[in-house]
């Protein structure tokens, strides 16, 4: 293997000098281990000219061949050293989950755990655990579901909400009549499936979805749910996003009658997460604050 090694380094440098500085020995070691893989394989591989010295035509077969393996331990060994050495826990959600419902929580968990490094990123598309850098994912329905090791969260619900300033200019005085008033749609991703929409929330009442002109829709909860803080229209709202804006009086409900969404929230983690410093305490708590989110978005009978 040394020999072998002492050859892919001469090859891929191009000099007997790069690969002993490469490999941490000298020059005539290089020298030595170069016969040696000749000796092994039964050819010429390098050809000699005065202090000169190039692989052969066989030679350049040879390293072609043996490349791939070598680059392959290479990536394994940058790999786990970058496993062993890297403390930060990546976490990746949805867009709207990081910046309405994990994002501010966030704080709090690292408060309680100041020497932690937490990377979160927004990213519709799921991850490659091993390929990418990524620890942790939250995500929506059946997405998850291509992932070896998962747990479900909780499922959320929808209500409509809007600004005080919106609802001081109507007049509701059944939720039918929030039907009448300017209206946001949501329009998910097609794998994320459907969003519950107003004609949904409407059947759910037992009213007619009377779709005014002009209504707009959003590819992401979030921006729906700001265009309502806005005062552009009745959103509805998920709870685990608007839960906030809601305590904070930046949107109000004037009618909770709450739909559940099809598909629950679900975590999946990469195994080597979890041997990380912090990695196991991580995944607990987003545990816990999906189990507190249950109980505050779950309809009380």
């Amino acid at each position: 293997m040394r020999a072998l090694q002492a050859f892919e380094a001469f090859g891929r440098l191009g000099s007997a000098t790069a690969a002993a500085a490469e490999l941490g020995v000298t020059v005539g070691a290089i020298s030595q281990q170069l016969r040696k893989a000749e000796a092994e394989v039964g050819l010429r591989l390098v050809a000699r000219k005065g202090k000169s010295i190039s692989l052969t035509t066989r030679g350049r077969q040879y390293h072609d061949d043996i490349t791939a393996a070598f680059d392959a331990l290479r990536a394994a060994q940058s790999k786990i050293e970058r496993t062993r050495s890297d403390t930060t826990l990546t976490i990746s959600c949805l867009p709207s989950l990081a910046s309405k419902w994990i994002g501010a929580q966030l704080f709090d968990w690292q408060s309680a755990h100041p020497t932690a490094t937490v990377r979160l990123i927004g990213d519709d598309t799921e991850p490659r655990f091993g390929a990418d850098e990524v620890d942790f994912r939250l995500s929506y329905g059946a997405m998850i579901t291509r992932f070896d090791h998962r747990t479900e969260l909780f499922a959320d619900w929808v209500v409509p909400a809007c600004s005080p300033s919106l609802l001081a200019r109507l007049t509701l005085q059944t939720p039918a009549d929030i039907l009448d008033a300017p209206l946001l749609g949501i329009e998910w991703a097609r794998e994320q499936g459907a969003a519950p929409g107003w004609h949904d929330w409407a059947a759910h009442i037992g009213a007619a979805h009377r779709k005014a002109a002009g209504e707009v829709a959003f590819s992401m909860s979030s921006a729906a749910i700001d265009a309502a803080i806005n005062g552009r229209g009745f959103v509805l709202a998920q709870l685990s996003m608007a839960n906030e804006d809601i305590a904070m009086g930046r949107l109000v409900v004037p009618f909770d009658i709450r739909l559940k969404l099809s598909q629950s929230y679900a975590l999946a983690w990469d195994p080597a997460a979890l041997e990380k410093p912090f990695g196991a305490e991580l995944r607990s708590w987003i545990q816990s604050i999906s189990r507190r989110q249950k109980a505050i978005s779950t309809p009380r009978d």
